[in-house]
């Protein structure tokens, strides 16, 4: 645990100077979270809901854009999230080689990869309330139990962003990015009850879903825009929590290993 040790509240100097980067290109960094969901509603939610009008969930039934507008809300924080923590740090490590530079500075290598982290799970963040904002628009939000999505947003862009800086740190070349992507972000954008309810899947699908990170969160922010919270939501925070603290964990001593070497 001495990785925790090294963590310093000087872990903000990182985040500020992500964020002031961001605001330099504030245009590409705001425009996507806005217009991404607005592709997504129309594509799917008013192509195919033409089609699936309406969906049956949890013995309740509700129009197929206002089912899988929630899931678009967290897969913006996953995609937000994962891939700052991923593509940005592996670049800012390997290419810009910011984080030599920050090395120079009386910040630690933990402060450096832990404000990482918390950048990416801060862009996650922005990008799940932008979503929330656009759903909101168009009345597919119940509030105020949607405010929950906030608090759910960040722990799960904490997890996701940890799971971008452990692939960052395992990936000898930026290509090599492609395979989690591949592998493990693709997987959890179609089978994590994004677009369809998880209980018509096979048994073992199903199984395997559950343990998808994604599913957790989406299973949170579609209840609270729906406007059914329950006290069984704690074990999807606990669940995102948990796995969150261990693959950042991972993910700064796995990286703090190659920034050594």
């Amino acid at each position: 645990m001495s990785l925790l040790r090294n963590i310093s509240p000087r872990l903000l100097r990182i985040w500020q100077r992500n964020f002031d980067v961001s605001l330099v290109t504030w245009k590409t960094n705001v425009l996507p979270p806005l217009l991404e969901p607005l592709l997504y509603i129309f594509a799917f939610g008013f192509g195919l809901g033409a089609y699936v009008q309406e969906i049956s969930f949890e013995g309740r039934t509700y129009e197929y854009v206002a089912f899988m507008a929630p899931g678009m809300v967290a897969v913006g924080v996953m995609f937000h999230a994962v891939f700052e923590s991923m593509y940005g740090s592996f670049v800012r490590m390997r290419y810009q080689k910011t984080f030599d530079a920050v090395l120079h500075t009386p910040l630690l290598i933990e402060d450096i990869l832990a404000g990482e982290i918390l950048w990416g799970a801060t862009k996650g963040l922005f990008a799940g309330v932008a979503v929330l904002a656009v759903i909101t628009a168009f009345g597919l939000a119940s509030y105020p139990s949607s405010l929950m999505v906030i608090p759910a947003a960040f722990t799960a862009g904490i997890m996701f962003a940890g799971f971008g800086l452990f692939f960052a740190a395992i990936s000898p070349y930026i290509d090599n990015l492609n395979l989690p992507t591949f592998l493990f972000i693709t997987p959890m954008f179609l089978f994590s009850g994004t677009f369809f309810p998880l209980d018509g899947l096979p048994a073992w699908l199903r199984g395997l879903a559950m343990v998808l990170p994604l599913t957790h969160l989406v299973t949170v922010v579609r209840a609270s825009t729906f406007g059914t919270l329950s006290a069984g939501l704690a074990v999807n925070f606990a669940f995102m929590a948990v796995v969150g603290f261990a693959v950042s964990y991972i993910g700064i001593k796995l990286m703090k290993e190659r920034l050594i070497k």
